[in-house]
């Protein structure tokens, strides 16, 4: 099947959901025209509820791709209908994101420095502290906007086409897509969502709502396919399906091709076979297997 490429002048991972202005810390002067920050405070920034439409009658903000939801606080700057301008906090918020990716990019993730991001920025360091409690919760906000934009780039191969196997492979050319500009140093962020004690992990709780959407994106490519899954596997399946796409992320990370051939090689062929198991699934010489299968599933997640 033909790839869904991003087109040309496609939005940054940046267009995010901003938290109130923070109050000025005394003794912590503000950079020109950036309030200052309270300190530095427990949680992580405020992350994007995925799935949420727009307000009526107003259209995402600049930056954002059509019908994704335009940033909390932008403000519609004319009655009119026209985009809505955003917040001076949503501004610095997204400068200090794409501030830490390009210096993840240009020092490597360990080298960079909370103080090194505001400095770079602009802004205080209580001011980045405030808005991003850590490194990690720049990467949670990474994973976030990586997601939004992937299911934008799907939705089109998902509104179009039921056949399972390209549902499948379009969800996967479509991240590969979207994630290609941070390929150079995706490498580095993954090594450290290795250790199973960090916070970056897809299984950490701290990755909980990035994980759920991307499930729940899965969920829709099942259900709208016209593939018959059987009873036993229905409920279980976009995990699964989540979890296979995690091996298709772990193979791209090590693979040296240009523009991720290999790995889109692999999504290609290995989608086939995933949806010839599921209908092999309805077999009665498969349920019984099947049925063990979901019920350790469900053991495994009770422990």
């Amino acid at each position: 099947m033909g790839r869904t490429r991003r087109p040309a002048g496609a939005p940054s991972l940046t267009a995010h959901a901003m938290p109130p202005e923070p109050p000025a810390a005394p003794g912590v002067p503000p950079a020109p025209g950036v309030p200052a920050g309270p300190g530095v405070p427990a949680g992580p920034g405020v992350p994007v509820a995925p799935g949420v439409p727009p307000a009526p009658g107003v259209p995402p903000g600049p930056g954002v791709p059509p019908g994704l939801p335009a940033p909390a606080g932008a403000a519609a700057s004319a009655v009119d209908g026209s985009a809505p301008v955003p917040s001076k906090g949503a501004r610095t918020r997204a400068a200090i994101l794409d501030t830490a990716l390009r210096l993840f990019r240009e020092r490597g993730y360990e080298e960079t420095t909370m103080r090194a991001i505001a400095s770079e920025a602009g802004v205080s360091v209580g001011n980045a502290y405030y808005y991003f409690a850590s490194k990690e919760h720049l990467i949670q906000a990474f994973y976030d906007q990586a997601y939004l934009l992937h299911e934008a780039a799907a939705r089109p191969i998902l509104q179009s086409d039921t056949d399972l196997t390209a549902r499948i492979t379009g969800v996967i050319e479509a991240w590969l897509d979207v994630i290609d500009p941070y390929r150079a140093f995706a490498g580095t962020f993954f090594k450290n969502a290795a250790e199973p004690t960090s916070p970056l992990s897809p299984f950490s709780p701290e990755s909980a709502p990035a994980r759920n959407a991307s499930i729940a994106l899965w969920r829709d490519v099942v259900a709208g396919s016209d593939t018959k899954v059987s009873k036993a596997l229905r409920r279980e399946l976009p995990e699964l399906l989540w979890l296979y796409f995690m091996g298709i992320v772990l193979y791209w990370v090590h693979d040296p091709s240009d523009d991720a051939a290999r790995t889109r090689l692999l999504a290609r062929r290995t989608a086939p076979m995933v949806v010839r198991a599921i209908a092999l699934a309805r077999l009665p010489v498969v349920r019984a297997t099947v049925t063990d299968l979901v019920a350790l599933i469900a053991e495994l997640k009770s422990l």
